[in-house]
């Protein structure tokens, strides 16, 4: 029997996707800034914003994790897998998550972010 509860663990991946997800956009908004785009405001307005939204919904995530006593840490990492430490309530849970998983899941979440930036602009 898991010692986390299943309705926690959305927040504890949050917590893992998104600030990778931020580190990307940051990054790519450099390289249009940087790149050779005729129209670089357009761009950098989608990632701005979706930049935004990622920023707050990971404001929401820290809340609710500060709220319930939770925390996550990531641990040990090689070239196929990442552990993470999901610390609830004083009991303690290690996963290892797939390189792959993380990168594939990161991907959509920025297409979501995105396509939720252009449907603003």
């Amino acid at each position: 029997m898991p010692l986390i509860p299943s309705e926690s663990l959305p927040y504890f991946e949050k917590m893992i996707y998104l600030p990778m997800v931020l580190t990307i956009l940051e990054r790519d908004r450099e390289s249009v800034e940087k790149g050779s785009f005729k129209l670089k405001k357009p761009y950098v307005a989608m990632i701005d914003h979706a930049v935004k939204v990622a920023q707050r919904d990971v404001k929401d995530t820290k809340l609710y994790l500060r709220q319930h006593n939770m925390k996550v840490i990531r641990g040990k990492r090689d070239d196929t897998f990442t552990e993470y430490v999901f610390y609830h309530s004083g009991y303690e849970e290690h996963r290892r998550y797939l390189n792959v998983r993380l990168r594939n899941r990161v991907e959509e979440l920025l297409g979501v972010y995105l396509s939720i930036a252009k449907q603003v602009n």
